[in-house]
């Protein structure tokens, strides 16, 4: 259907390679919008504090998903967004096998809406339940995803 592609570069320098030794930053490269984005470990594994890490990356672009298929949802029930925010926590755990894994993303949305048509709780969660049923994301990995 369609392909998406990321480039990472990465280069040791004059660094060691030893574990605690060689650099962690490297440079994620999105060749359709000609974005960059600078990039490393968590810092809890040596990683940089000012450079997103690939937890953080896979959190906000599973929130992400669920907000555009949010929207989407939203628009086709007839319902007005304005403002949609959302403070998602990826939480990683030790898995069965003990070692960590990203087991849930917490989705925090605020939501405003306008227009006559309003969406009452009720409404709101099942337009949630529809955009994650629906996210392309959501549907690729096993991680718990909620939103509250």
């Amino acid at each position: 259907m369609s392909e998406h592609k990321a480039i990472l570069k990465w280069s040791r320098g004059d660094s060691g390679f030893g574990y605690k030794e060689y650099p962690r930053g490297h440079k994620w490269e999105f060749p359709k919008s000609s974005q960059s984005l600078q990039a490393s470990a968590a810092v809890d594994y040596l990683g940089d504090a000012d450079a997103t890490d690939p937890e953080e990356a896979f959190t906000a672009a599973l929130a992400s998903c669920h907000m555009l298929t949010f929207l989407a949802v939203a628009s086709m029930s007839g319902f007005i967004v304005d403002t949609y925010e959302d403070e998602a926590i990826g939480k990683l755990e030790k898995g069965e096998n003990g070692k960590p894994w990203l087991a849930k993303i917490e989705m925090r949305p605020k939501i405003s809406f306008s227009g006559e048509k309003q969406p009452d709780e009720a409404a709101i969660e099942k337009l949630h339940e529809k955009a994650h049923h629906e996210c392309f994301l959501a549907n690729s990995v096993k991680t718990e995803i909620t939103w509250v």
